[in-house]
């Protein structure tokens, strides 16, 4: 048989829809569909991102700030901390408790009722967010609650 004829008859019986060996089938990765979803996705923000608290989230927990900064003279503190991507984590609310010597603000987060049924990725975003207070700060000690 010559070359032309063997790749004719090849390309004959592939063409055919011959069955494939039971050793070639056996070796051969079945091919699936890939797995799409919906990721949730966020754009790179050149400063933590502004976040107001949505006072309905689930297994709510305190979380730790890392920066508070008095602003408005005084009358407000810029809240910053690291965070999860929105809905899987969420400002639920801030608790504030003001005293002569101290002023202790509460971070709580937790998951947004509309995070069902969705893939979060699992990356760290830096988050702000900004509470008034009843009396300027003055010199009083800015004090994280959920330490």
């Amino acid at each position: 048989m010559t070359a032309t004829a063997l790749a004719g008859c090849l390309v004959l019986a592939t063409s055919c829809g011959a069955a494939p060996s039971a050793e070639r089938a056996a070796s051969t990765p079945l091919q699936q569909p890939p797995v799409v979803a919906n990721p949730a996705t966020t754009t790179p923000t050149k400063g933590p991102e502004p976040t107001k608290p949505t006072g309905n989230a689930i297994n709510v927990h305190k979380v730790r700030w890392t920066k508070a900064k008095p602003v408005s003279k005084g009358m407000k503190v810029q809240l910053t901390w690291w965070s999860g991507v929105a809905p899987c984590t969420v400002l639920d609310r801030v608790k504030v408790k003001e005293t002569a010597k101290n002023v202790t603000i509460t971070l709580y987060e937790g998951t947004s009722p509309k995070a069902r049924n969705v893939s979060c990725i699992m990356i760290a975003i830096e988050k702000t967010t900004t509470v008034k207070l009843k009396k300027p700060i003055g010199k009083r000690k800015i004090v994280d609650g959920a330490k």
